[in-house]
This record gives C-alpha cells, structure tokens and sequence, in this order.
C-alpha cells in the first residue's frame, strides 16, 4: 500500500501564484512516478504536469510555461509550482503515485514521456482546493 499526502493549495487572485507540494511512502525502495491532476465539476480528472522515476516531465498544454513540476529533496516527494494563475485553473488537485514508469516514446534518439492519464497511476491522495479569483 503506498500512502499519498498533498498540501498547499488555497485562494489566489488571477495573475497570482501558489505552491503544492505531495508526499508518497510504501514502497520506499522505489521511485515512483508522480503526476497532479485537477477536476472540477461535472468535469473529468484531467492531468496537469507529470515527472517519471528519472526526472523526465511533461506539462498539458494549458500550463506550460506557468507551472513547474519538480522533485523534492526528500525522496518520492514533489512540488508544482503554479504562476500566472487564471480563473480556468480553479479546482480540486490531486497527487498521483505509481511504482512503473511512465508510457514512452522514442524519437530523435531519446524517449520522451507519450501520453498519460488517470489511468497510469494506482495511488492517489486525497485532493486540495485551488481557487483562482477574477
């Protein structure tokens, strides 16, 4: 059992910025994969930013360049750091963990994060409120 923890999140005004960061333990010989996703609703999970057991990451369109995804110094911790917040980026964010590494794909020599989703974790915290305010 892997035991997933956020925290931060809480009401900024548009243009603002805020900090999650997320905690996952269990299975503490492993580096998991980690990934935030929001939802809001009436709307499915979707996901915000990724980063796989090596550091590779991968944002969604709608925050790039806007939101950072790092790893903490501790291990199997994780920050996203969200700047130029928007009203559109209101939600509830959750933190994703899983033991496997992410889907790739080769190109140019390397192997890039492909595509990702709800699917490819197993653990989940349990969410926190970002409230972007026009």
């Amino acid at each position: 059992q892997v035991n997933v923890v956020e925290s931060g999140g809480g009401t900024v005004e548009s243009g603002g910025s805020l900090r999650l960061s997320c905690a996952a333990s269990g299975h503490d010989d492993s580096t998991y994969s980690m990934a935030w996703f929001r939802q809001t609703p009436g709307k499915e999970r979707e996901g915000v930013a990724a980063i796989d057991y090596d550091g590779s990451v991968s944002y969604a369109d709608s925050v790039k360049g806007r939101f950072t995804i790092s790893r903490g110094n501790a291990k199997n911790t994780m920050t996203l750091q969200m700047n130029r917040l928007r009203p559109e980026d209101t939600g509830t964010y959750y933190c994703a963990a899983d033991t496997t590494p992410l889907p790739r794909t080769f190109s140019g020599g390397y192997y890039y994060i492909s595509t990702w989703g709800a699917a490819d974790f197993d653990y989940w915290g349990q969410g926190t409120q970002v409230t972007v305010s026009s």
